[in-house]
């Protein structure tokens, strides 16, 4: 077994088992410190990094940092995992892992072909090693493309979710929020509404209502209400029109028994959602099928007493392994809502949110970011549009759409409307491709793939106007 020890100089630095090494190897950030597990000074974090890179590839799928017997996501990595798919690079350390995602052999087929022989300890274990850069290279690379009813993750396009909370769910002002997005071209990665609380009979409400606005536009896309899994189900019992079931996941059985959740309720939802049928049938034939909607943050783990003595983001790619054994339309990394005490600055919640994006499109993944902070952090805006240009860059699914990027309902900072036209226009990215035809059609955009509003004098576009209801009737 592999000694998890580096001498720099005179001194050796021992690292007494791979939870503690990797922890070690993380860069710095408030969580880890926290918990007590962070490098003590930088030539701890360099020693750890020195024999992270040297060590095998092959270790992983023999030394858990959360018990087999004790933990069933740790067996979930272990049981699903692919060894064939894992050849090609089984005889790499990690370093010889890193040197070979940045040559050119790694091309998105090879990518693509990899991530079920990855583990997320083994994502998470390189990145550490890993540039800011060098994890905007290789997440380019990757496109995990999903569907439900419009096409997600090709290449050259990003999508958005619509985001139109309100503290009271009040019907007027999500219409407010919700026509605001559209018009700025928002909302095809989902229509999704955090509601201010877990009543079922409300919950029916809002997803009747936005299935009414999607129907009655014909709009191509989806809707959810956030709400617990558990809520959702009685949701589907009560016959509401249920398109994606939404959980918050983590990367340990504690961390998930604390959202009150475990596989096998994740399992009977996911089927709940497909036996309904709802998704689009598409011209190959095929109809979407990608029903399941999760979020994830780094420290939550910690948060919920669940992090049996590992570092953050090796849990939250922990939890990518969870998302993908149950093939989501959408996973999000809530990147600073968390708070200071688990990302601290601007620079703590770059670093993560490029780190997340990367492990979790590494192992196949569809992967969004909330681009987002909490008031108290040591952050602001500037950081946000660093982290949204580099993500747009790396290749990222989607990004949140709320009014002037202050949610009102959950209290913090996220991207807006105009931040989403901005990074499409710079970058040269659309939305996707039955999103866009619609916003055409409905004259919000104009024509060509331009992603630039058109010009409407008496205000809303003449096309979306006539299918609006008449004035009194709903929606």
């Amino acid at each position: 077994m592999p000694s998890h020890s580096h001498s720099i100089g005179a001194r050796r630095y021992h690292f007494a088992d791979l939870k503690t090494l990797l922890a070690r190897a993380t860069p710095s950030r408030s969580g880890d410190q926290l918990a007590g597990v962070a490098a003590a000074t930088a030539e701890e974090r360099a020693a750890a990094q020195c024999a992270l890179a040297d060590l095998p590839l092959r270790h992983f799928l023999h030394e858990a940092v959360v018990p087999y017997e004790d933990d069933e996501v740790t067996r979930l990595i272990i049981d699903q995992h692919n060894a064939a798919a894992f050849a090609p690079v089984a005889h790499l350390t990690v370093g010889g892992f890193r040197e070979w995602l940045l040559s050119d052999l790694a091309d998105g087929a090879a990518l693509a072909a990899l991530a079920p022989g990855l583990t997320p300890e083994m994502a998470a274990a390189v990145s550490k090693l890993m540039r800011n850069q060098d994890l905007i290279q290789v997440a380019r690379q990757v496109q995990v493309v999903t569907r439900f009813r419009n096409t997600l993750g090709l290449p050259g396009r990003l999508a958005t979710r619509l985001q139109p909370n309100h503290p009271t769910d009040d019907a007027a002002g999500i219409a407010a929020s919700l026509l605001d997005g559209l018009l700025y071209g928002s909302g095809d990665a989902v229509i999704g509404i955090n509601p201010a609380g877990d009543n079922v009979p409300q919950v029916v409400q809002l997803l009747q209502m936005l299935d009414a606005v999607i129907q009655r536009h014909a709009i191509p896309t989806q809707s959810c209400v956030l709400t617990h899994v558990t809520s959702t189900l009685q949701a589907i019992e009560r016959g509401a029109p249920v398109d994606l079931v939404f959980q918050s996941i983590g990367g340990t059985e504690a961390t998930n028994r604390g959202f009150g959740i475990d596989l096998a309720l994740l399992a009977q939802a996911r089927a709940a959602a497909l036996s309904l049928g709802r998704g689009a049938r598409f011209a190959d034939g095929t109809v979407g099928q990608h029903v399941m909607y999760f979020e994830t943050g780094q420290g939550s783990a910690l948060s919920a007493g669940g992090h049996h003595g590992c570092d953050q983001q090796t849990l939250e790619a922990r939890a990518y392994a969870v998302a993908r054994h149950f093939q989501p339309l959408l996973v999000n990394t809530v990147v600073g809502f968390i708070g200071p005490e688990y990302l601290y600055d601007g620079k703590q919640i770059v670093r993560a949110g490029l780190e997340d994006h990367f492990c979790g499109k590494l192992l196949g993944l569809p992967m969004g970011c909330d681009v987002c902070y909490t008031n108290h952090a040591e952050a602001d805006q500037d950081d946000m549009d660093v982290l949204l240009t580099l993500l747009g860059v790396a290749g990222c699914n989607f990004i949140m759409g709320v009014p002037g990027s202050d949610d009102v309902m959950l209290n913090y900072q996220t991207t807006s409307f105009h931040d989403a036209l901005y990074a499409r226009r710079v970058l040269g990215l659309r939305p996707a491709p039955e999103f866009e035809a619609w916003l055409e059609r409905m004259q919000i955009f104009q024509p060509g793939g331009v992603t630039r509003l058109m010009r409407h004098p008496a205000g809303l576009p003449p096309a979306f106007l006539a299918s609006l209801p008449p004035p009194g009737t709903s929606p």
